[in-house]
């Protein structure tokens, strides 16, 4: 590992790697998946912590602890939540990045963590958390959608349960790892942000329709315009 890395993009899925990669003309090590950051340019290196928010939240960890970061960026593919009015392909900056499901579902409605009196985090207001604000400055020069993004255990293939999630979180979609990846950041005080790519729809399983090539392609168009970026 280097004394120091510019900008760590973080993956979760073998496929997601593997898309984030090929503009670099570059492949994931062997030993991508057992969490070892890898470089695919002079100041983009990539770690692939594998899916769902306890190895997100691990393998940044990891990392952040024993290198020296400058920048993180969760990047993925995400589902569309009802009338968030996104498309199959199109790319989105998170506004938040809301833990979904972590909390207590009671007759009377959800309770989230700050509501039972144990917050996540230092400062959690409930609200999710917000990327670094100059980190965001610099990335709105993509142009990309500003939305909430909800971070969840278990997937929406139900139409109640993508519902609950909407009106629940203000989000616009669902993704497995962004939350965890930000708090990871956020406990090592390194500035973060979380991007996605909607490849899908919730709601009823058979019901849903996904197209996982145009979100791969546009996964790694974005990941090396993320190197062309002047974040000093």
């Amino acid at each position: 590992m280097p004394d120091s890395i510019e900008m760590l993009l973080v993956l979760a899925a073998d496929s997601e790697v593997t898309a984030a990669c090929r503009l670099f003309d570059a492949k994931a090590p062997a030993d991508a998946q057992s969490g070892a950051a890898f470089r695919v340019s002079s100041s983009v290196w990539v770690l692939q912590t594998g899916i769902g928010k306890a190895n997100a939240a691990a393998r940044v960890a990891q990392t952040l602890a024993t290198t020296k970061v400058q920048r993180v960026i969760n990047i993925g593919v995400a589902g569309s939540l009802p009338g968030s009015g996104l498309d199959l392909g199109q790319a989105i900056l998170a506004s938040r990045s809301v833990f979904a499901d972590e909390g207590i579902d009671t007759p009377g409605g959800f309770l989230d963590c700050k509501a039972m009196g144990f917050p996540i985090y230092q400062d959690d207001d409930g609200a999710g958390i917000s990327p670094d604000q100059e980190l965001l400055a610099k990335l709105q020069s993509l142009g990309l959608s500003e939305v909430v993004v909800a971070t969840v255990s278990t997937c929406s293939g139900r139409d109640a349960l993508a519902m609950r999630v909407r009106r629940r979180t203000g989000a616009a979609a669902e993704g497995m790892e962004g939350a965890a990846a930000m708090l990871a950041c956020h406990h090592a005080g390194v500035p973060a942000a979380e991007i996605r790519i909607i490849s899908n729809t919730t709601g009823d399983r058979e019901s849903q329709t996904w197209d996982i090539g145009l979100a791969m392609t546009r996964l790694g168009e974005l990941s090396f315009q993320l190197s062309d970026i002047d974040f000093n």
